[in-house]
């Protein structure tokens, strides 16, 4: 896996660092993957989940922040 080539997970939107992290899922579970990539792959998934998180946090708290706010009549 290379990772140089990856774009950074705080780059990418929550579906791109979603579908990433299952195809590492994936990959993981199949246990073909030497032990060096296994590692690699794990941390990118970690950071991948990490995004994913913190993009799920900042909706709902825009959610929250909108069920809170007074309603305009427009």
């Amino acid at each position: 896996m290379a990772e140089t080539s990856l774009p950074a997970p705080e780059t990418l939107s929550y579906e791109a660092a979603r579908d990433e992290l299952v195809a590492i899922v994936k990959t993981l579970e199949s246990g073909q993957a030497p032990l060096e990539d296994t590692l690699a792959m794990w941390e990118r998934g970690e950071a991948l989940a990490t995004r994913c998180r913190s993009i799920l946090d900042a909706a709902t708290q825009r959610m929250q922040a909108g069920a809170e706010s007074p309603q305009s009549d427009q």
